[in-house]
């Protein structure tokens, strides 16, 4: 299985040379530590930073400069910031090339539920609402099952709703998957982890074509 770490670099495979990407918080502000240093990426975050970098090391942190999850980063060379109806100007005019969140329940149809805590006071949905209703590429990063063994990829989603039919493909701790005709494609299996066991951990419809290959990361 991966750790959240591995996660975030089977993700950074799918940012493209010039893509703007949006990172989510927990999982997903992962991602920017393993993008490839011969690709030029804009990373945006909806507090208003355009041109994130990877985490600070300790010491060098600026409390000023932090992400949407309130996490110090560092900014790279020519990095903006700006007010948050410049920042939702750019999410909702599909300026962004790329969506990464993290989620507690996805289902078969691209469901998607990520800001209802069970048993937590939540004040709102945040920023993510906005994302999913008007991004094209959304992969979620998250955990396979929830800490009590129970599957997160769902036939229907059972907390209040983010996006509706929206996401596009998942990364897990166990697998890389697709989400099309109303089902979790298997398209990467984590080193080490078979395909039963990826089955077993999914309630949603998996669906299996031929040989499954390991993740390259």
């Amino acid at each position: 299985m991966l750790d959240k770490n591995g996660i975030a670099k089977r993700i950074a495979k799918e940012v493209k040379n010039g893509y703007y990407v949006n990172l989510g918080i927990g999982i997903p502000t992962l991602v920017a530590n393993f993008v490839r240093d011969d690709i030029e990426v804009e990373f945006q975050s909806e507090n208003g930073v355009l041109g994130m970098g990877p985490f600070p090391f300790e010491g060098e942190e600026d409390a000023d400069i932090i992400n949407a999850g309130k996490q110090t980063i560092t900014t790279l060379p020519g990095a903006s910031f700006f007010d948050s109806a410049t920042s939702f100007s750019m999410i909702r005019g599909k300026h962004v090339h790329l969506t990464i969140l993290g989620a507690m329940e996805v289902a078969e149809n691209g469901d998607i539920a990520n800001w209802k805590i069970p048993g937590k006071m939540v004040k709102g949905m945040g920023g993510a609402m906005d994302l999913v209703a008007s991004a094209d590429n959304i992969i979620v990063a998250m955990m396979h099952t929830n800490k009590r063994g129970e599957s997160k990829l769902l036939k229907k989603c059972s907390l209040p709703l983010t996006g509706v039919g929206c996401v596009t493909k998942i990364v897990t701790n166990l697998a890389v998957l697709e989400i099309k005709d109303n089902a979790f494609h298997l398209l990467e299996r984590a080193p080490g982890v078979s395909v039963d066991e990826i089955q077993a951990a999914t309630e949603g419809t998996l669906v299996v074509n031929g040989e499954v290959p390991e993740m390259d990361i």
